[in-house]
């Protein structure tokens, strides 16, 4: 099949995208402009969006896992959810949906189901492990540069955390950082698990493990985010949790969330009380989509919203690569005077 056939099967399939999602990803659910399930493999769950309309975040058919970082579009998806493997199956399996003329006839498709990690799971994983005072954990947050550990009880060490690469693969046990996320009534809902390697940080994997997908969540990620601090009329909220504790560093009384993902960012809930929304932007084409979502939902809840960028990739990289007073003089002028004066300690 040639490239730009293909490319005309994906925007063909582009135009019915919900239906596409319907038949496909029928485990899933409509939110707002977006398609809503578990992953690509039609699991039930709701760590991937599907976006369904054309925007000025990108065009429809384009998906994105926050659990996995898997992306693609809609013949990605009947690949995945049918479980073809030769991409003439998928390119056939398209012209059917699309009542196009076919080659051969489809074979018939296979659903892999696939296991998700539930709530109670998440909740069970977090009581199980221990705070992350004089352990690896604390000593990969301060190796990535990170000084402000205070009000991080959301995070917690788990000395031999379950991983299994694969279904096909044995489970093996790494050390991993936990953390919680929860709503925001405080309750946990899910949890992140960042696998770390034992023999401590280094500059390749920057401290976490050397396995193929070092960070996964589970359980209720959606509108739902890890916490630092108590929300009030003032609140920052980005992706990572390095990302968010590196600007913490720079602005330590103010309340953060991070939310995991550029695709959960831009659904993340926002409090009640809730006056003015510093959004962390991390620079890549992800984070743009992200950050111009949520600013419309805060502008239509009636929240200031003030986007915070970093001047290399995230705040993590500007903190370990440009050093904490860099850091410092670049987010004071981005925030608003008031909030300077109120979150900003003074250093001598």
């Amino acid at each position: 099949m040639a490239r730009d056939n293909a490319s005309e099967l994906a925007r063909r399939l582009a135009r019915d995208a919900e239906a596409v999602c319907r038949h496909y990803l029928s485990n899933g659910r409509r939110q707002g402009r977006y398609w809503m399930v578990g992953d690509v493999r039609n699991t039930p769950g709701r760590s991937m969006f599907v976006r369904l309309k054309e925007s000025v975040k990108g065009p429809a058919g384009k998906w994105t896992d926050a659990a996995s970082a898997e992306h693609g579009d809609l013949l990605d998806v009947i690949r995945e959810s049918c479980g073809f493997i030769d991409f003439r199956d998928v390119a056939n399996e398209a012209r059917r949906f699309l009542s196009l003329p076919r080659v051969e006839p489809p074979p018939k498709p296979v659903r892999t189901p696939g296991a998700a990690g539930s709530p109670e799971a998440a909740r069970r994983l977090f009581a199980m492990s221990q705070p992350i005072e004089g352990t690896l954990v604390e000593a990969y947050l301060r190796n990535r540069g990170i000084a402000a550990l205070h009000e991080t009880g959301s995070l917690r060490f788990h000395p031999s955390c379950y991983y299994r690469p694969d279904e096909h693969s044995a489970t093996e046990t790494w050390p991993a950082m936990i953390a919680a996320v929860t709503d925001l009534s405080g309750h946990l809902t899910g949890a992140l698990r960042t696998w770390l390697d034992p023999g401590g940080f280094s500059e390749m994997t920057l401290g976490k493990a050397l396995i193929d997908t070092p960070k996964r969540a589970m359980g209720d990620l959606l509108g739902h985010a890890v916490r630092f601090g108590v929300a009030g009329e003032v609140m920052a909220a980005g992706e990572g949790i390095e990302t968010m504790l590196s600007l913490r560093c720079a602005l330590p009384t103010m309340p953060m969330v991070a939310a995991l993902s550029a695709a959960h960012l831009s659904a993340i809930l926002l409090p009640d009380t809730l006056r003015r929304l510093y959004i962390a932007r991390d620079n890549d084409p992800a984070g743009d989509g992200a950050v111009a979502a949520l600013i419309d939902r805060a502008q239509e809840a009636g929240i200031e919203a003030i986007v915070i960028s970093p001047r290399l990739g995230d705040f993590n990289e500007d903190l370990r690569l440009l050093g904490f007073d860099a850091l410092r003089v670049a987010s004071r002028v981005q925030v608003v005077a008031q909030d300077v004066a109120r979150f900003m300690e003074l250093v001598a």
